[in-house]
C-alpha cells in the first residue's frame, strides 16, 4: 500500500509498534502500510529509524481497522 492509498488510521510510537499494528490489521485481512510522520524533524531523519509512524489503511477499511484496534486495547 502507497501513503496516497492510505487514510491515518492511528499514529504508533516507532516501526516495531507499527510491525505490530499492521501484523493484527493483516491478520484480519486489513490491507495496512506505515510511514514516517512529520513530527520528525531532523537534519538526521533520512538516516534514522526512529520515531513516530503513521498506520495507514484504505478509507473503506478505516471504520473496520478502528473496531480491531480498540477490541485488541480491551484484550
Amino acid at each position: 500500500m502507497t501513503s496516497e492509498e492510505g487514510v491515518v488510521l492511528t499514529v504508533v510510537s516507532g516501526e516495531p509498534e507499527a510491525e505490530i499494528v499492521c501484523g493484527l490489521l493483516r491478520s484480519a485481512g486489513i490491507e495496512c502500510g506505515y510511514r514516517d510522520t512529520e513530527a520528525i524533524d531532523s537534519s538526521l531523519e533520512d538516516f534514522t529509524a526512529a520515531g513516530p509512524r503513521e498506520i495507514l489503511v484504505r478509507d473503506s477499511d478505516l471504520e473496520g481497522a478502528r473496531d480491531l484496534l480498540k477490541q485488541s486495547e480491551k484484550a
